[in-house]
């Protein structure tokens, strides 16, 4: 009887473990699901030893603020050992610590205070191409039967010279390098600077994985794979059709065993630590995305889409299109698969610049409104350091303002060839990297608190006005605004799992939505206008429940079972 007791009280267990997966819509609870990430660009966070870079110890004296935000995960931008030409993304060392941020044993003291708050911590890996300085390249192009050859793409000059290939960096946009050494050309879809890594060579593939066991033993707690989407590739590099590189990602996303290194990679790295895994970009279709994430693949946990961030433009952008690129993409993963939520990263100009209003008058109003929506929607929110204080565009005006390579190679190409510089300037002004780079302002002293000597980058002269020692003091602020929305939806499973339902589809102005798990129902509305709109939300909300509103007095009392009112990027919580 005792037995027989202990096997139903197991099987009555097993059956409420399934019913309450079932209620998270087929999708598995996990910490990475309920984690918000907090993303960190190191050079520009907090510099510690006065030289105008952030370093490791700037993030340590900051850990404590990190902590206050209430998120769970910090992805932390590549620290690795870099000749910095593309700002740390062309690694010279993977196991060692660029100069710039400090030495191994900072991030030993970085990791333990993490851990020590309760915050897990993503590591950046770039491993489809690393520097032209690694010691895997330097020996790749010394001969052309060094072991290390085939660690990388030659193509040896007397085939004559290779099917063209497009690269984002390169001054003249071609992705093969010309190396007298060997009388050979090499690939780099980005920079000369960031040779590709041949990832058909299994040696290779072992020396990557290699290198995340000794970060995951080290006790880190994710990766983020970056531009892995473009590791596999043809290498037989057959001629793409003319114009291929106005939409590339056709060509060079999704290559061939693609697949067959994230099963790989699963089995020797995922599948025997507690690690998040994320790549740069979903492919060029839902299905892909899917291939990628879905459990039963045993690739990666979760997609990093761009067709939702790309929507924004320097002469603006359709809600209504917004409203359909991330309802399709929550509709396609509402029952298997795990997706990203973002609207700022580090290779994005500034969240409240792009996709709410930057003028005064708005720019708090609608980097909450921004905010709210990033935390109400389904999948992992990643949220861009600086962006909880409503952090802008700096408005460069001249080219020496700027430090990225890619603009600043762009900017010579369009010289070069008689391009409208004019037109350049002010695109870049709205979409440059670099927008987003601007140091983290942290009180109205010189350089906004960053560092005490000079900014390796300038800091946004709004500083005085927008920091985080004047954001603290105020219970109104973006900040504080921030800090209750996570709290808001780590309380909550249904702003997590819930099912998402759009209202109002058609409306150009408002963004209307529900989110409802098991008996709790969320209604979330976003004005994203500088005029009163009105919602149609056909909702019986005569006993709903205030939760979060971003404007300092009440929402108008002028609800009813069928409209709502709302003012200029107001964003409004009810819980009904």
């Amino acid at each position: 009887m005792k037995i027989f007791i202990l096997l139903l009280l197991s099987f009555l267990s097993f059956s409420e473990k399934n019913i309450a997966q079932e209620n998270l819509s087929g999708n598995e609870r996990k910490w990475w699901k309920e984690a918000i990430v907090y993303q960190i660009y190191p050079r520009s966070f907090k510099d510690y030893d006065g030289d105008g870079i952030g370093d490791l110890k700037g993030i340590i004296s900051k850990l404590d603020y990190i902590k206050s935000l209430g998120v769970d995960v910090v992805w932390l931008n590549p620290i690795y050992s870099s000749p910095n030409d593309d700002n740390g993304y062309d690694v010279s060392d993977y196991r060692n610590i660029m100069k710039d941020f400090g030495t191994i044993e900072d991030f030993d003291v970085l990791l333990k205070g993490l851990h020590e708050r309760g915050i897990k911590l993503v590591m950046d890996l770039v491993v489809n191409h690393s520097s032209d300085e690694h010691e895997w390249f330097k020996q790749s192009r010394s001969s052309r039967t060094n072991p290390y050859r085939n660690y990388y793409h030659w193509w040896n000059a007397e085939r004559g010279k290779p099917a063209p290939r497009y690269s984002l960096f390169d001054i003249n946009h071609d992705a093969w390098k010309y190396d007298s050494l060997t009388n050979a050309y090499y690939l780099h879809y980005f920079s000369r600077k960031q040779p590709d890594l041949n990832w058909e060579n299994p040696e290779l593939r072992k020396e990557v994985y290699a290198i995340m066991k000794f970060w995951a033993d080290k006790g880190i707690d994710g990766f983020r794979l970056d531009a892995f989407q473009f590791v596999a590739k043809d290498t037989s590099f057959p001629a793409f059709p003319p114009g291929y590189e106005k939409n590339f990602m056709l060509y060079y996303a999704m290559g061939p065993h693609l697949h067959d290194y994230l099963n790989e990679m699963h089995k020797e790295i995922f599948s025997k630590y507690d690690v998040m895994s994320v790549a740069e970009g979903a492919g060029n279709s839902l299905k892909d995305a899917h291939q990628l994430v879905d459990a039963d693949r045993q690739e990666l946990n979760m997609a990093y889409a761009f067709e939702g961030i790309d929507i924004a433009k320097p002469d603006g952008y359709s809600l209504l299109h917004f409203k359909e690129v991330f309802s399709s993409w929550d509709t396609a993963f509402a029952e298997k698969g795990w997706l990203s939520i973002f609207l700022a990263n580090h290779d994005q100009a500034r969240m409240v610049s792009r996709f709410g209003n930057d003028q005064p008058i708005f720019r708090e109003l609608s980097s909450k409104m921004l905010s709210t929506f990033i935390m109400t929607m389904r999948g992992t929110p990643y949220y861009y350091n600086g962006d909880e204080l409503g952090m802008t565009n700096p408005g460069f005006d001249k080219i020496e303002d700027y430090r990225d390579i890619p603009t600043l190679n762009e900017y010579q190409h369009q010289k070069n060839t008689g391009g409208d510089l004019r037109k350049f300037m002010d695109r870049i002004k709205f979409e440059c990297r670099d927008n987003g780079r601007t140091p983290f302002q942290w009180s109205n002293t010189n350089n906004g608190g960053f560092t005490s000597g000079t900014p390796w980058i300038k800091v946004n002269p709004n500083y005085k006005i927008i920091n985080e020692t004047a954001q603290e003091n105020d219970p109104g602020s973006c900040l504080n605004y921030f800090r209750k929305l996570v709290k808001l939806r780590k309380e909550n499973l249904a702003l997590v799992y819930g099912k998402y339902m759009l209202l109002d589809k058609n409306n150009p102005s408002v963004y209307a939505y529900t989110r409802e798990y098991e008996e709790k129902k969320f209604l979330v509305l976003l004005n994203f206008s500088t005029h009163i709109a009105r919602a149609e939300i056909q909702q019986d909300i005569t006993n709903a429940k205030l939760l979060l509103s971003n404007y300092k007095d009440l929402p108008a009392n002028n609800i009813d079972q069928t409209f709502i009112k709302l003012r200029p990027y107001e964003a409004i919580i009810y819980r009904l």
